[in-house]
């Protein structure tokens, strides 16, 4: 007996950011029907496309990312709070905060904060073998990383903040943006939160 195949294909149009596509298949007889629904998630496209840019530079996504409402003192405080510890590092990195923190036993995690709200979109262990240096380099500091960035701010948005423990000038390194897409580097005291212009920047 033969068997009569109808196929029906129904494309939606493309939203914002992207498309998504639905196919409905539709085989058999009377009474002998199937259906698939496939629905094509486009975030990682959109994740792609902001990483290609990376060189011409995704300064205006950490620009835009910032403004979601959550300082750089803020994520660290949160991720502080699900991973105690010592903020050595946070940066506007893919739409999300994320922290580099050593927690005891020399033990290196990452945790993502979401910009918009604080929350905890994530944390991972990471492997690292310089819990010694940075350690060495904290050792009698009174500043951490959340009241660098806090003195920072002072200077513009910042965008990052990360420990130096090179060499004889020690300290934390921030990085802020303006709404213009200026970028600046400036240096934060480990005992005193003074901030200057990064020597180095240009």
């Amino acid at each position: 007996m033969k068997r009569n195949i109808v196929i029906a294909v129904v494309t939606a149009a493309a939203l914002v950011g992207g498309g998504t596509a639905t196919a409905l298949a539709v085989a058999g007889d009377d009474d002998d029907t199937t259906s698939v629904t496939r629905t094509d998630d486009d975030r990682d496209d959109r994740g792609e496309d902001r990483s290609d840019d990376r060189d011409g530079d995704d300064d205006d996504g950490a620009v835009r990312a910032a403004a979601g409402g959550v300082t750089a003192a803020e994520a660290i405080t949160a991720a502080l709070k699900h991973t105690p510890g010592t903020a050595v590092s946070a940066e506007l990195d893919d739409g999300s905060w994320e922290v580099d923190v050593l927690a005891g036993g020399d033990t290196w995690h990452t945790v993502r904060i979401a910009p918009d709200s604080g929350k905890v979109l994530g944390a991972q262990k990471d492997d690292e073998d310089d819990a010694a240096e940075v350690r060495a380099a904290l050792k009698g500091a009174s500043v951490t990383a959340e009241d660098a960035a806090k003195a920072a701010a002072a200077k513009g948005t910042v965008v990052s903040v990360d420990l130096d423990d090179d060499g004889d000038g020690r300290g934390w390194e921030a990085e802020t943006r303006a709404s213009g897409g200026d970028e600046r580097d400036w240096s934060v005291g480990l005992t005193t939160a003074s901030v200057t212009a990064d020597r180095d920047d240009d």
